[in-house]
Parts: C-alpha cells; sequence; structure tokens
C-alpha cells in the first residue's frame, strides 16, 4: 500500500492546521481511494499513477462506497477528500471533475432558553459526584452562555485563569477568538475549578474525566443523552445544538450577523448565514401556532 495517505494525513495536520477528527477521516478516505484503485488498475498506486485518475475511476470507486451504505452526505463528504488527497499527490489543477450528489441543507434546530437551562440542570443532577456535576454544568453553560464548540470548550487549559468578563478561546485551525463570559457561566466554571480534585496547571485541561485524564466529548453527549430521555425533549437536543441555540437566540435579540460570525468563530460569513434561517422558521412557527387563521 502507498505511503501517500499518510504523507497526507502529515500535511493535513502541519500544513494546513485541520483538526484531528478530519485528519484522521481523510486519510481513512485516501487510503480506501488507493486500495480500490489498486485492485481496479490491477497494479501499485504511485504519484505518476494518481495523476491518471479518470472520472470513471471516480465514479466506480464512489459506486463501491455508495454500496457500503454511503449517503448524499457521506458521498459529498468521501469525494471532497479524494480531491483533496489527489490535489495534493499530483498537484492543483489536475484532479478530475466530477459533481457530487445533491446535499439538503439542513437547518439548526435550537431549543429554547428554558429547556437549555433544564438540561444543564438535570446532567448536573444525575452526576454520581458534587464536583462531576459542577463540572458538566460548567461546560453545557459554556456551550449555550457562550457559544463554544465541545471541542473547544474540553480544550481550556488552567491558563485562561482566573477567569474575566471574556474568554480567549482556541476554535477550528487555530484560530483564535474572544467571547464574553456571561456572570452564570464564569460562576459556573469557577464553583467547578473549586470543587475539582485535580488541581488547574497552567498547561492542563481545566474539564478532566473521573480518573483525572481529558474530559471525552463522548461522555458529554451520553450524559446529556440521558437529561434529554428524562425530560423528554427531541433526539435534536444535543451538545452542539446548545451552540446553534446561542446563535439563534442573539439573532432573535437583534444581533449583528457579522459580530454572530465572530463570536461563533465562522471563517465564512455564509456559515453564519444559515442561523437567519432558523429564525425565519421560528418566526414561522410563532405565527402558525398563534394566528386564528393559520
Amino acid at each position: 500500500m502507498s505511503d501517500l495517505p499518510r504523507l497526507y494525513a502529515e500535511h493535513l495536520a502541519r500544513d494546513r492546521r485541520r483538526s484531528v477528527h478530519t485528519v484522521r477521516a481523510y486519510e481513512a478516505t485516501a487510503t480506501r481511494l488507493c486500495g480500490f484503485l489498486t485492485q481496479h488498475w490491477g497494479e501499485a498506486v504511485d504519484r505518476a499513477s494518481l495523476a491518471r485518475t479518470d472520472t470513471a475511476d471516480l465514479r466506480a470507486f464512489l459506486a463501491q462506497r455508495r454500496s457500503d451504505g454511503l449517503t448524499n452526505a457521506s458521498a459529498a463528504r468521501e469525494l471532497s477528500a479524494v480531491r483533496g488527497f489527489l490535489a495534493f499527490a499530483t498537484g492543483e489543477g489536475t484532479t478530475p471533475r466530477l459533481k457530487g450528489p445533491r446535499v439538503k441543507k439542513g437547518v439548526p434546530r435550537p431549543v429554547s432558553p428554558d429547556e437549555a437551562v433544564a438540561l444543564a440542570d438535570d446532567v448536573a443532577d444525575d452526576a454520581s459526584e458534587p464536583w462531576i456535576g459542577a463540572r458538566d454544568l460548567a461546560v453545557l453553560l459554556l456551550l449555550y452562555g457562550a457559544g463554544l464548540r465541545v471541542a473547544e470548550a474540553l480544550s481550556l487549559t488552567g491558563a485562561v485563569l482566573p477567569l474575566g468578563a471574556t474568554l480567549v478561546v482556541t476554535g477550528k485551525r487555530d484560530k483564535t477568538r474572544i467571547v464574553p463570559l456571561l456572570p452564570q457561566v464564569r460562576a459556573a466554571v469557577e464553583a467547578y475549578v473549586a470543587l475539582s480534585p485535580y488541581g488547574t496547571a497552567r498547561d492542563a485541561p481545566i474539564f478532566r474525566g473521573a480518573k483525572g485524564g481529558p474530559l471525552s466529548p463522548r461522555l458529554v453527549r451520553r450524559a446529556v443523552q440521558g437529561a434529554r430521555v428524562r425530560l423528554g425533549l427531541p433526539d435534536r437536543t444535543t451538545p452542539h445544538a446548545l451552540r446553534h441555540s446561542f446563535a439563534t437566540h442573539l439573532l432573535g435579540r437583534g444581533a449583528d450577523l457579522r459580530a454572530l460570525q465572530e463570536l461563533l468563530g465562522h471563517a465564512s460569513l455564509s456559515s453564519t448565514q444559515i442561523y437567519t434561517q432558523v429564525d425565519a422558521a421560528h418566526l414561522l412557527d410563532v405565527y402558525r401556532n398563534a394566528h386564528p387563521r393559520a
């Protein structure tokens, strides 16, 4: 098997500053493509042979992947990874043109402010120890009260302490931004720090698992899932939905779209504009529920 997928992964991590999850997924796609082409062509794959890849080859690869049960969205991501890999291996502008499957853009569905607070409180109440309850409450309030991604909240280290009115956050591609901290959010984090048995070294993560290691996003998702079931909330109530709710509720209260882009850490305004659709959808729901002729 060619070592090009590994070199591609190193390039993504070092030069493109992609997340660990993206690097892992794109390397897996590159490995699958090389394996498929080795069988498809009956020869070893190298940079020279990859340069001969044409549209028919890519169609055959995607057809095989679709037979594995890939959805349109997953197939589109697979094609994006393939294009990036081929551009890396053979040079920009040499990748065959192939239109990806149509993907219907979903509109994020926010939870209400009451649901967000109830969710955070229930997760904290269900914890096995007081410090773990305080930890979970602080994490979820950072998502809803400051609009952080789960990975951003869990990557905070003791260097951000003591907390002030704002917080410097490092997001995707190592891009930093400043977000305001509500007094309630700051108090929740400070309460957890006071209870945590593992200290707050400047170079160590603030949020720890039960055994002292970094808190896993999987545990956050599992805790939210349990609270969602207990409270009878819909399946869309996930940790990331709290970030969507932060954005939607700010926009509904008149927040400027550019300011919201900065708060969320979006590289492109188009990523933020989806929340205007969310707000319009909410207004339509209100109208339909309240208007006597709706």
